[in-house]
């Protein structure tokens, strides 16, 4: 029904739009009586072979939702409904900000792909923690996606990153720390050796004073070279991190099946999906085999079938998150995976 009905309306309107309507139609569904229910049993699936023990929590599937999609933590209980084992929120900042002038999303459905540049637009970290005190699904884990406002200069990034982990500690299982957007002006330069560094060093210092210190992960772009990659290794085990998140979006052009000149009229910004699936596969692999499989990646890039999300499994990566797919091929998409895992 997704792909026949839903998905031809939704992509004729701007994608933000779209994406806005997608969301409030679906907490007014939630809201309707045995609606839960309903989600459940249409895309949810519990079995025993889903259940993963990554960097000490437990999960009840793999299947996780990527940041981005639900920056401000204002659709958990839902999302959980429609199978996902996990879901990312944010990114979320310490200040609520609107991130970049619209319009700022953008499909190339001849590449099963989206362009961003969003520009980490959220309500801020204590409008997120506030809302998941109120209002958190039971045995779903979710992760808090952090990352510095847009006008804070990268010497003080790390107060930022804190700021996140003390107002989200309570509420969230697991912290991602993002420096590999591209949409924010000099974020990616954080992912230099000495910079990140210094960052993650400030951040799991506070992390680990806390009462109960949560797994902090990096989530690294696919745009990095192979000593790029090792240097992430390297930093990982001196920061003592929990886990990477591989990969971000891309600001690669390559390959493209969309006019070029199309491409370009649309501007700067993040490229995801199914062209980005063989670079994130190929550096979960890289990371996976560089790290003798001891560091648990979750795996994210062009995960668009139950054989996109097989093959990201096989290259190394304990869990995976749908963004750009679940778009493109619905909430189905989900059971479809799961149901070919059980099989496994």
């Amino acid at each position: 029904m997704y792909n026949a009905l839903v998905k031809p309306l939704l992509f004729r309107l701007d994608a933000e739009k779209a994406h806005h309507l997608v969301f409030n139609n679906l907490k007014r569904a939630y809201r309707l009586p045995a609606a839960a229910a309903a989600l459940r049993g249409l895309y949810g699936l519990r079995h025993p072979n889903l259940e993963r023990e990554v960097f000490g929590l437990r999960f009840q599937n793999p299947v996780g939702l990527a940041a981005g999609f639900d920056k401000n933590a204002e659709l958990t209980t839902e999302l959980a409904a429609l199978g996902f084992g996990f879901v990312e929120i944010g990114t979320v900042t310490p200040r609520p900000q609107p991130g970049n002038p619209t319009p700022r999303l953008f499909r190339l459905p001849q590449d099963g792909a989206l362009l961003n540049r969003m520009g980490f637009n959220n309500h801020g970290a204590e409008a997120a923690a506030a809302r998941l005190r109120q209002r958190r699904p039971e045995g779903l884990i979710i992760g808090g996606n952090i990352g510095k406002n847009k006008d804070t200069p990268n010497e003080q990034a790390a107060q930022d990153y804190v700021a996140c982990v003390e107002a989200l500690h309570e509420v969230v299982d697991y912290f991602v720390v993002n420096v590999s957007s591209p949409n924010t002006p000099g974020l990616r330069q954080l992912q230099e050796r000495e910079p990140l560094i210094q960052l993650l060093q400030q951040v799991q210092e506070r992390n680990q004073a806390l009462p109960k210190p949560r797994p902090l992960l990096l989530k690294i772009a696919p745009d990095l070279t192979d000593s790029q990659l090792d240097d992430i290794l390297l930093i990982a085990r001196e920061t003592n991190l929990s886990g990477l998140v591989a990969t971000n979006t891309t600001i690669s052009r390559d390959g493209l099946t969309t006019p070029a000149a199309q491409v370009a009229g649309l501007g700067a910004g993040g490229l995801s999906g199914k062209p980005l699936r063989q670079r994130a596969t190929e550096v979960i692999r890289y990371l996976s085999q560089h790290s003798r499989g001891q560091l648990p990646i979750i795996g994210v890039g062009g995960i668009h079938s139950a054989a996109d999300a097989r093959e990201k499994l096989e290259a190394g990566a304990s869990l995976l998150q749908l963004y750009t797919g679940f778009i493109y091929e619905g909430p189905a998409l989900v059971r479809q995976i799961n149901s070919a895992l059980v099989k496994l």
